[in-house]
């Protein structure tokens, strides 16, 4: 199956990139490469590095920009390492950083990645094959306990607590080994009223397994600081959000480095020393317009928010 995925806010986001065609720029999540390919077709003596942890993008964004490739340059790796993956190339600070943080159309779309609650497949959800632990070792070896931990955080399920008994139960029959029995569980501990009004009732929970699975919570928190301090001044780190969790993780550590300062609000004069690293550009996330809605539902729940080094 080809690697496809429909960039969202792709206007938007070469729009706030305000692109220097000198400058040396990174993709994250390069995915299929859509916005990659608009960034490097305005680079002259620039150049793109592209990161990725899942090998089927890594192929399709090679493929995408072949014939940039004197100016690409793709490396395997999660967004989390890009201060070593830069520092191993040579490169001190670039121009600027945008994350896709959306699972792709094509990781959805392909049955048996698990990450999809449509298809029925094995409970995988990893992003990097080279995981060990899938999303089965979660669901069949997490404590009742931890599994509720995570559905409630990670999913924010109202009916996280009885999910987790539900699967907790089923399990000492036999293991709970694909995407549909899971489903099933899941069907079985909400109630009938609710499944009929909601969206699909499995979204949530699979939404939790993945994240934890991938610990994308707390990648993003633990690399934000970095990606910030790797920026030239005028460079804008842009980052494109899913759900709310990843959102606040954004916005409260962008405004932190807008105003670091933990002085006490009556103090004439800031003792801390913490100095602003740059000014949020986006006061409030920029959303996809309604054409966009129209021929991308996967876009819906996007947001971006902007950051510019000072």
């Amino acid at each position: 199956m080809a690697f496809e995925h429909k960039s969202v806010l792709l206007d938007e986001v070469i729009e706030n990139m305000n692109i220097d065609p000198s400058g040396i720029y990174v993709d994250g999540t390069i995915g299929g490469g859509g916005h990659s390919l608009e960034i490097v077709k305005r680079l002259t003596t620039g150049a793109l590095i592209g990161l990725d942890q899942d090998e089927a993008a890594i192929e399709a964004a090679g493929l995408r920009l072949a014939e940039f490739k004197d100016k690409v340059r793709i490396i395997r790796s999660n967004y989390s390492e890009i201060k070593n993956v830069l520092k191993s190339i040579q490169i001190d600070r670039v121009k600027g950083i945008l994350l896709d943080l959306g699972v792709s159309s094509y990781q959805l779309d392909t049955p048996e990645r698990g990450f999809s609650y449509r298809e029925d497949a094995p409970l995988d959800m990893r992003m990097d094959k080279r995981n060990g632990k899938t999303a089965k070792d979660i669901v069949n070896d997490y404590s009742e306990m931890d599994l509720y931990r995570v559905i409630r955080n990670y999913g924010e399920d109202r009916f996280a607590k009885n999910i987790a008994k539900h699967i907790a139960r089923v399990r000492l029959d036999k293991p709970i080994e694909t995407t549909f029995q899971l489903n099933e569980i899941i069907k079985a501990a909400i109630p009938a009223k609710v499944r009929a009004v909601g969206g699909h009732p499995s979204k949530r929970t699979f939404q939790a397994l993945r994240i934890e699975l991938n610990q994308e919570l707390d990648v993003l928190k633990d690399t934000l600081e970095d990606m910030i301090d790797l920026l030239l001044p005028g460079g804008r780190l842009l980052i494109i959000t899913f759900h709310s969790l990843e959102d606040r993780i954004v916005k409260d550590s962008f405004r932190e480095n807008e105003n670091p300062c933990t002085c006490p609000p009556n103090f004439p004069v800031c003792v801390c020393g913490k100095k602003p690293k740059g000014r949020i550009i986006t006061k409030k996330p920029i959303l996809p317009k309604d054409e966009e809605l129209e021929v991308n539902k996967r876009s819906k729940s996007a947001k971006l928010r902007v950051f510019e080094r000072t």
